[in-house]
């Protein structure tokens, strides 16, 4: 039997930057930050609805199962979304006390 590593970012709260928009298209969405002017192409539509669902869900792996991604995949994603975080797309959300 396989064992699978659970990825510490899974379990952490973080939302879509407050600086950055997201213009749908066919193949998933741009994204485009108005602070660093970056642009990047979110180029699957599972990955559109993670982003999204981010800021909704208490952490990444809520939003991933929310988007329907598969479990085997969400390494995979893990891996996308620190590229949207080096890039501020994303940040970790700070919850209000």
């Amino acid at each position: 039997m396989r064992r699978v590593l659970m990825d510490p970012l899974l379990g952490e709260p973080w939302t879509l930057s407050p600086s950055v928009a997201l213009r749908p298209e066919r193949f998933g969405a741009l994204a485009y930050h108005f602070g660093n002017r970056k642009l990047t192409f979110l180029k699957r539509p599972e990955l559109v609805a993670v982003v999204r669902a981010l800021g909704d869900q208490p952490d990444i792996r809520s939003a991933l199962d929310a988007a329907g991604v598969p479990a085997s995949q969400h390494a995979a994603y893990a891996a996308a979304l620190r590229g949207l975080a080096a890039s501020d797309m994303i940040r970790p959300r700070r919850e209000s006390a």
